[in-house]
């Protein structure tokens, strides 16, 4: 099996355009840190060696800077260290303390980080803006992308210079020096928060925001650059986790007799059901431009559920929401990892280890949602915490 690491990795309306950096004072129109860099490419297609980062870009729209406001919008908070590779910092810290980890960061500033396990999804998210930007130029239901950091403000730079480096478009920042960012998610009504620190996950869950951990992996399929692609399972995820307690409890044909009997009776929403209705709130703005079938967005149910015998009361359950779910697996137990190779998400939420670790060995981008009974029986869920 693949080796996951489970340590923490954690810490719009018009044309787009790009501001220009000035000459500088010796004619060269870079800026003064600026240097010519050549990328070396790992087997993931993604990773850089650190370079000097290019010139900063500001991105501006007719009219001036759009951001959307958070009521409007659909908001992802990412921790920098799994939107980025930060393990040799890490190492610093806790083999140096902060001090000596805070005079690394500026010294390297102008070095930009790699890739982490949620640059891919980020990504995308920003792929769909540019559709909707199109389709609705003055809407402000779009992505807004949060970074969120234990880091001090001096680490500010080296990742504002690596956002740069990589042409995301992230404006805005959560720099916590090392307190719990779970009040500043509330405030910008986060739909969702991927972090590595499981202890900061389970505070966002319990505060009612949708929110997973995410590992680094060492491999990783190729995904959609032009689609959004996200995976679901369903008890303990888009679900409550009733009806794995009744299995977990009493076994499989108990499982099976009680959800025959309540097949007609909603199941209980779980911690990401919010998540996936904000995605097809985004989806429908584009069936309403008769875009169904070019839609940037397509959602997966990924369940471990068999279709005759408990399908029919997850599918109900869904209908009664008003959500869709593009496909719809029911593998009665089977691996999971195969089908998600097939899928290539961008993510896979689930609340089982096992299967995230399947997933991984498969090569997806998976992140563990720690919420239900399947926690009581987790050895490996990462409880520590980092800078």
């Amino acid at each position: 099996m693949v080796k996951m690491s489970l340590d923490p990795v954690q810490v719009m309306s018009g044309q787009v355009k790009e501001l220009q950096v000035a000459p500088s004072s010796n004619g060269d129109s870079r800026a003064p840190w600026e240097e010519k860099e050549e990328f070396d490419q790992d087997h993931l297609g993604l990773t850089t060696k650190p370079k000097p980062v290019t010139g900063r870009r500001a991105r501006k729209v007719e009219g001036g800077v759009f951001f959307p406001k958070p009521e409007n919008a659909v908001t992802i908070a990412v921790s920098s260290r799994v939107l980025f590779r930060t393990e040799h910092e890490q190492k610093v810290f806790e083999q140096k303390g902060v001090e000596e980890y805070l005079r690394y960061q500026i010294e390297h500033e102008n070095e930009p980080f790699a890739p982490g396990p949620a640059f891919p999804f980020v990504k995308a998210l920003e792929a769909v803006n540019n559709r909707l930007r199109e389709l609705y130029p003055q809407s402000e239901e779009l992505f807004d992308i949060i970074l969120v950091t234990y880091n001090h403000a001096h680490v500010g730079i080296r990742l504002i210079n690596t956002i740069n480096h990589h042409n995301l478009f992230i404006e805005r920042f959560c720099m916590t020096g090392g307190s719990s960012p779970t009040g500043y998610l509330k405030a910008w009504q986060t739909n969702l928060y991927l972090s590595a620190d499981a202890n900061k996950v389970q505070e966002a869950l319990a505060e009612g925001i949708a929110a997973a951990t995410m590992f680094m992996q060492e491999k990783v399929t190729e995904v959609s650059e032009s689609q959004l692609r996200v995976a679901f399972d369903g008890d303990a995820v888009l679900f409550s986790d009733e009806s794995e307690r009744i299995f977990k409890a009493h076994g499989l044909d108990k499982f099976f007799e009680h959800e025959r009997e309540h097949e007609d009776t909603l199941l209980d929403h779980g911690p990401l059901k919010g998540f996936l209705e904000a995605l097809g709130k985004l989806q429908k703005k584009f069936y309403a431009k008769g875009q169904r079938m070019e839609c940037p967005i397509r959602t997966y149910l990924v369940t471990a559920r068999s279709a005759a015998s408990s399908g029919i009361r997850a599918l109900k359950t869904l209908r009664a929401w008003g959500l869709e779910i593009d496909e719809a697996l029911f593998l009665a137990g089977a691996p999971k990892g195969p089908m998600l190779q097939k899928i290539k998400p961008h993510i896979y939420f689930d609340d089982q280890m096992f299967h995230v670790e399947g997933a991984v060995e498969m090569g997806t981008i998976a992140a563990h949602v720690p919420y239900g009974i399947a926690q009581k029986k987790n050895p490996k869920q990462n409880t520590s915490s980092g800078k």
